[in-house]
């Protein structure tokens, strides 16, 4: 992962500073300690009236070829809702209807440190399937036949979902 250098508000070059026993980022030019926080992230289970999931398969990095659940990083301005419910649209091309909330969790990255994943289940949707945006497959899989699922928040949100709340 690579770390700050620079100050995201004046540009001075940051220095690590101890403040209230932890060690962070501080801008002197700012007097102000740079938090980094985790990224949010929002996934959802889209489910089909076989009680099959609907997997994406990822065209980029990292993890570029493994299967994982529909979603991706918020944006400025969105709820994890909108966020999970644009993922959906742009990866796969549905539109749908979020009907609860499975969980929140977190996930390591390489990349961002520590992704915060909400996850939400979905078994209302329409449109025509078809694969977009970072995914270069999709597919629909039964619980006992997971391909290699790239993350471990989405596998736990598989988990939650077949071991609770499946008809």
């Amino acid at each position: 992962m690579k770390k700050k250098e620079f100050c995201h508000f004046c540009g001075k070059q940051l220095i690590e500073k101890k403040i209230n026993g932890n060690t962070r980022l501080f801008c002197e030019q700012c007097k102000e300690p740079i938090y980094e926080n985790p990224i949010p992230a929002s996934c959802l289970i889209v489910i089909d009236d076989t009680e099959k999931v609907l997997l994406v398969k990822r065209s980029a990095e990292p993890k570029k070829g493994f299967w994982c659940l529909p979603g991706g990083f918020m944006e400025l301005g969105e709820t994890p809702e909108q966020a999970a419910l644009r993922e959906l649209k742009e990866e796969t091309g549905l539109s749908g209807q979020i009907e609860m909330l499975l969980g929140v969790t977190s996930n390591n990255s390489s990349q961002y440190d520590t992704v915060l994943m909400v996850g939400y289940l979905i078994k209302n949707y329409s449109g025509h399937h078809k694969a977009g945006d970072d995914a270069s497959d999709l597919a629909y899989f039964h619980p006992d036949e997971l391909p290699e699922i790239a993350f471990e928040s989405h596998k736990k949100f598989i988990r939650i979902y077949y071991a609770g709340y499946a008809e």
